[in-house]
C-alpha cells in the first residue's frame, strides 16, 4: 500500500487546503498522474502519484485543511495482471480478504469521538458546514473512515435527510452545494468559503495596517513624453524584441533610479534593526482569479526595457494561469501596483509587508495643465501615490522619492542613464 502524503511546499508554508481531487476511489492511476490540487497561502500546487495502482481510499476531502506529511489517501497495487509473479499471486487471496470486508464498514456505527466529548462525532469543518446547511444530525451520518471521522462526502452521501432534531425556525438549504443560497429573515444571501489565498491576503493587509506607521503621499506625472516615445518606437521595439513596449518598464526603471537615491525605501525593519537591501527585486502586483499576487522581477536594475517587459508578461501570464512557483513570489524589495488598468483615478495602496514602500499607478486622463502664466494645454496626466512606513522613512524623504520618480518619467531618456 502506497500512501498519498502532503509534500513540503516551501520554507514559510506548513499547511494547505485540498482544493480539488482529480481522482476518486477505485480509479486507476500511473506514476506522475495528477491526483489533486492543493491550495496554499500563495500558490496552488498539483500533487502527483508516486506509484501506479488503484486509489484505494481518500482520507481527506475537498475543503479540508491538511499539514505537511499528513496522509490524505492510499494507492494499492493494481491486481489481476496476468503476468504477475507467483509470489504476488500467492499473496492475492490474503490481501483480497481484508478488501472484501472493508466495503461494508460504513454500515456499522462510527466509533465515538476520542476527544472525550461524549457522543459528538469527529467531523471535518466542511462536513460540519454541509450538515448545518442540510439540517443533518452528524450522529446519524455513517462515515467510511476507520477511526470514525466524518467527512464532506459522508454528509453529502447521507441523502440530504433532515436531522431527527429539526429546528422549527430553520429551513434546509435548497441546494446540495456547500455554497448553496439560503434565506435569512426573508432575504436571499449566499455563503461561500473564503479561499486560503483570500484569507492570507486579508490577514496580511490587516497586519500591514496594524503594524506599520503607514502614510501616503501623492504627485502627478505628465505622460506626454512617454506616450510620444511609445508611439515612435513601439513598432521597431516589437519587431526587434518580440514584446510590446508598455508602461511598466518605464515605471520599473524610474522606481529603481529613485530607490538608489533613497535607499530606505528599499529596506525592511527587523526588530530594532534596519536591513538595507543592495539589490532591486521589484514586485509587480497582478490581479488573478484567486486574488492579488505579487510576482517579482529579479535584479531589475540589471535588466533593459525589453527584458523587464518580457519578465512582466511571463509572470502575469503565470499568475492568471495559476502556475507561479513560490520562488517567483518571494523576496521582493519594493512593489508597484497599477490600479489604472481598472480605471482607478486615485487610491492609497497598502504596503506589501515586510517592504516599507509601494508605488501606485493610476488612470491616464487628459487634464488642462498650465504651461505658463498665459497658456494651458490638455495633457495626459497620471496621479501616482507612494505609501511608506513612517517608522523608518521620513515624510521629506518619501516626497523626494516620489518627485524623483515623476522627474524620471517625464524625461524618459534619463532612464537610460539610471544604470
Amino acid at each position: 500500500m502506497n500512501e498519498i502524503t502532503v509534500p513540503a511546499m516551501g520554507e514559510s508554508i506548513t499547511e494547505g487546503t485540498i482544493f480539488k481531487w482529480h481522482v476518486k476511489e477505485g480509479d486507476s492511476v500511473n506514476i506522475g498522474d495528477v491526483l489533486l490540487e492543493l491550495e496554499t497561502d500563495k500558490v496552488n500546487l498539483e500533487i502527483s502519484a508516486e506509484a501506479s495502482g488503484v486509489i484505494q481510499k481518500i482520507l481527506r476531502q475537498e475543503g479540508d485543511n491538511v499539514t505537511i506529511g499528513e496522509v490524505i489517501g492510499q494507492i494499492s497495487p493494481e491486481e489481476g495482471v496476468g503476468n504477475e509473479p507467483e509470489a504476488s499471486k500467492a499473496e492475492a487471496p490474503a490481501s483480497a480478504q481484508p478488501e472484501a470486508k472493508a466495503a461494508p464498514q460504513p454500515k456499522s456505527p462510527a466509533p465515538p469521538a476520542e476527544s472525550g466529548e461524549g457522543a459528538t462525532p469527529q467531523a471535518s469543518p466542511a462536513a460540519r458546514k454541509l450538515a448545518r446547511e442540510r439540517g443533518i444530525d452528524l450522529d446519524q451520518v455513517q462515515g467510511r473512515d476507520p477511526i470514525g471521522r466524518i467527512y464532506h462526502e459522508d454528509v453529502k452521501n447521507h441523502g440530504g435527510n433532515v436531522a431527527s432534531k429539526p429546528v422549527a425556525s430553520e429551513k434546509p438549504a435548497p441546494q446540495a452545494a456547500p455554497s448553496a443560497t439560503v434565506e435569512n429573515v426573508g432575504k436571499p444571501i449566499e455563503r461561500t468559503r473564503m479561499s486560503r489565498r483570500r484569507q492570507t491576503i486579508a490577514n496580511r493587509l490587516v497586519e500591514a495596517q496594524h503594524t506599520a506607521a503607514m502614510l501616503t503621499t501623492f504627485n502627478e506625472v505628465d505622460m506626454t513624453a512617454i506616450l510620444d516615445v511609445r508611439k515612435r518606437r513601439k513598432d521597431a521595439f516589437k519587431e526587434k524584441h518580440d514584446v510590446g513596449l508598455g508602461f511598466m518598464s518605464f515605471f520599473t526603471k524610474a522606481v529603481v533610479g529613485a530607490l538608489k537615491r533613497y535607499p530606505l525605501l528599499n529596506a525592511e525593519i527587523d526588530g530594532d534593526d534596519i536591513i538595507l537591501k543592495k539589490f532591486y527585486d521589484i514586485g509587480i502586483a497582478v490581479s488573478a482569479k484567486e486574488g492579488l499576487v505579487v510576482p517579482v522581477v529579479r535584479d531589475a536594475d540589471r535588466l533593459g526595457f525589453a527584458q523587464i517587459e518580457k519578465e512582466i508578461v511571463d509572470l502575469a501570464g503565470k499568475a492568471r494561469n495559476n502556475t507561479l512557483s513560490l520562488s517567483e513570489l518571494q523576496g521582493g524589495t519594493f512593489t508597484i501596483t497599477n490600479g489604472g488598468v481598472f480605471g482607478s483615478l486615485l487610491s492609497t495602496p497598502i504596503l506589501n509587508t515586510p517592504q516599507v514602500g509601494i508605488l501606485g499607478m493610476h488612470k491616464i486622463q487628459l487634464r488642462p495643465v498650465a504651461i505658463d502664466a498665459e497658456r494651458s494645454e490638455n495633457r495626459p496626466m497620471m496621479y501616482i501615490a507612494l505609501s511608506y512606513d513612517h517608522r523608518i522613512v521620513d515624510g521629506a524623504e518619501a516626497v523626494r522619492f516620489l518627485v524623483t520618480v515623476k522627474e524620471l518619467l517625464e524625461d524618459p531618456e534619463s532612464l537610460l542613464l539610471e544604470g
